[in-house]
């Protein structure tokens, strides 16, 4: 049983628990914690709440202080520009004192040709309130919001628990009404048919893997929906939208490095799947329509993607369109009538590419800044000769630009608003590069209060993930800005793992070659002290999911480069989680770390890395983590051990563990929850960095 005293972090107790592969076996002591439903499970947690409770209880003032300023840097009331779909502009808004946005339309006027910014908009209609769901809820989150093409129905499935298992509803826009086509148990994602009349979604196998696509006739009950499509391949995930031009319904079927695409014809939903290219390990490609052809974007002998085209009516052989350029990595490709716009990475930078249609005519946009990052945001309209775009850097607030395709004209619609008389002026921000062991170059991204490289080194508080190919490019956050004003340097390490630098630099940081990862982001570490940016001893290391791997792996790596760890959601015991197949999403991520239990050499590898398995009684930085016990993703009991075992075996460091009992992944849902989150992490990291008083 768990003992808890007043002046001390809680005991754990200890069950002798053994596994064996390739003839190594492990002792794992704290393995019973993995038992969700079991009362001591349940008592421990609460008891490592009470003592973060305690030992941060000194810092209750300068969270609140926090959270103030983040409330009050933060425009309540707000809305989204506006966009247009069909007859409607359809945005979503805050109100001051609510959590959750209200997502709402208005019709289009005659001759309204520019989203209408005034906040009174009349005819407004409500079309989902989510604080109206989250009543009495300590959970709410949307899974899918979906208008059908005529605008007559909505689509929309909710979790009130945490654990992404949502329940799919469809609304009639006309008169309100709630039909009583309920499914239960429903993953993200859903398409219409062309005339409204059916709906596709998509359902979960037992380890939480997106494996059937279902059809529903709209007024019918769940229990006459038919599987298009089921996936029987552990290792594939599918998904299910209509595309731009509401022609297609896509079934995208993909594993880490793999992927095969089937389409209907939305006018007839009742059709079977046409296949657009079998799978081929190592290739992947996804498809848009584009008027008599599907654009294809695939890396097949294509390491950063090439962009090639098929016949709709018939897909065949693929005729190249982009070649591949080393460098350039294509990531996505969006279709309108008369445009295409790619988007693409070069340099560490992303950037938007847009082609004529069927012509050669072809730009890249210019943006100002050395840090920036932009995609597309919001462009439902096919036929259309502008597109909105989502701006950003570290010292800009998110922008949002419509974008002319002909004449390259860029519209401000708005910029995010931050109160309190904010001056970008006041900040600047920084590329520097890190060498790594094997001589790799690594980027990293600063920003920081004007004048505070003036005082020589400064507190600093580094951010990195480095896995799925998934790029952390430069961005604004209001609630940075109350580390900054306290003099505190921000960074991003760009380490291998993910996606900045192009494919290459995914593949340089994946299975037996993961170590990269590591390597780099304590390479970024030395490089900032040596650069006179910091020193070891004002450093706060922090990564989420994936990037809290990163965070135990970087503790025993090299435990005196850091003073502190903010660890959240942190896969910090991945090789016993990927032994075990029946756990969510374990075969899925095979291609990803490898599979230890077909391979000695990937268990090897893992073993030697893995942060729970290789806890030593090291001198720790003060380590936080942060968990949800409704996880799916990464599972509560990972970082509940791994502070469990920190404590044991190097006792002298100062480890706390908070759990949020009633949220999943992303932690609180409700944006007055989040904030208080981050205003508890924010306080912890000054209190680390010696700026608590400040």
């Amino acid at each position: 049983m768990t003992t808890e005293t007043p002046d001390s972090p809680p005991t754990v107790r200890q069950v002798p628990s053994e596994r064996t592969f390739h003839g190594d076996t492990v002792h794992d002591e704290y393995a019973w914690l993995a038992d969700k439903d079991h009362q001591a499970t349940t008592a421990y947690l609460e008891a490592e709440n009470a003592w973060t409770d305690k030992a941060t209880a000194h810092l209750a003032g300068l969270r609140d202080q926090v959270f103030q300023e983040i409330k009050s840097r933060t425009q309540e009331t707000d809305l989204s520009v506006p966009t247009r779909k069909g007859n409607y502009w359809y945005y979503t808004r805050t109100v001051e004192g609510k959590q959750y946005g209200i997502h709402c339309r208005v019709p289009v006027q005659p001759g309204e040709t520019a989203p209408p910014m005034a906040d009174d908009k009349p005819g407004e209609e409500i079309l989902l309130d989510g604080n109206a769901l989250a009543e009495g809820k300590e959970f709410f989150a949307l899974g899918t919001f979906d208008v059908s093409p005529d605008g007559n129905w909505l689509a929309y499935s909710t979790d009130f628990g945490g654990d992404e298992r949502f329940t799919l509803r469809v609304k009639n826009l006309l008169t309100g009404e709630i039909l009583v086509d309920e499914v239960p148990e429903t993953f993200y994602g859903t398409a219409w048919s062309a005339d409204d009349s059916t709906l596709f979604y998509i359902t979960v196998d037992d380890a939480w893997r997106p494996n059937r696509v279902w059809r529903h006739t709209i007024g019918k009950a769940a229990t006459d929906d038919v599987v298009v499509y089921e996936e029987s391949d552990e290792r594939f995930w599918v998904g299910v939208e209509l595309t731009r031009s509401e022609k297609f319904i896509v079934i995208d079927t993909q594993s880490k490095v793999t992927s095969e695409v089937r389409i209907i014809p939305s006018e007839t939903p009742t059709a079977e799947p046409v296949l657009v290219a079998p799978r081929q390990q190592g290739v992947e490609y996804n498809v848009e329509h584009h008027g008599h052809r599907f654009l294809i974007l695939h890396n097949r002998d294509a390491e950063d993607f090439a962009l090639a085209y098929t016949s709709a009516d018939a897909p065949g052989d693929w005729v190249e369109l982009i070649p591949h350029q080393p460098g350039t990595r294509l990531e996505s490709v969006d279709a309108f009538a008369r445009h295409i716009v790619i988007s693409l990475r070069r340099d560490g930078l992303t950037g938007l590419r847009v082609m004529g249609d069927g012509s050669t005519d072809s730009y890249d946009m210019p943006f100002p800044e050395p840090l920036y990052s932009v995609g597309l945001a919001g462009n439902p309209e096919y036929d259309t000769g502008t597109v909105r775009i989502g701006y950003t850097s570290m010292v800009t607030p998110d922008s949002i630009y419509d974008v002319d395709l002909v004449t390259r004209q860029m519209t401000l619609r708005k910029q995010k608003p931050v109160l309190g008389g904010y001056d970008p002026a006041d900040y600047e921000q920084f590329r520097e590069w890190a060498r790594a062991a094997d001589g790799t170059s690594v980027p990293i991204s600063i920003v920081c209060r004007k004048g505070v490289r003036d005082g020589g080194a400064a507190p600093a508080l580094l951010y990195g993930y480095g896995s799925y190919e998934h790029s952390i490019d430069p961005y604004f956050s209001i609630a940075r800005l109350s580390l900054l004003d306290r003099g505190v340097v921000y960074a991003i390490a760009h380490v291998r793992g993910g996606g900045e630098m192009g494919r290459h630099w995914y593949e340089d940081g994946k299975l037996l070659t993961k170590k990269n990862t590591f390597t780099d982001f304590v390479a970024v570490a030395e490089a900032l002290v040596a650069k006179g940016w910091t020193t070891a001893d004002r450093l706060v290391a922090r990564g989420g999911s994936a990037g809290g791997l990163l965070m135990g792996a970087v503790a025993n790596l090299a435990p005196r480069a850091f003073a502190g760890i903010v660890a959240q959601v942190p896969f910090v015991d991945p090789l016993t989680s990927i032994l075990d197949p029946s756990l969510p999403l374990t075969v899925t991520e095979w291609e990803e770390w490898g599979n230890p239990i077909e391979s000695a050499e990937v268990y090897a590898y893992m073993k030697a890395y893995s942060p729970y398995e290789n806890v030593a009684d090291l001198p720790y930085p003060k380590i936080l983590a942060v968990t949800s016990l409704n996880d799916t993703r990464v599972l509560y009991h990972e970082p509940a051990k791994w502070i469990a075992r920190l404590r044991r075996v190097a006792p002298n460091g100062t480890y706390l563990l908070k759990t949020e009992m009633g949220a999943g992944h992303a932690g609180p849902s409700g944006r007055y929850d989040a904030w208080k989150e981050e205003s508890f992490v924010a306080a912890w990291t000054l209190d680390v960095l010696g700026l608590a008083g400040a």
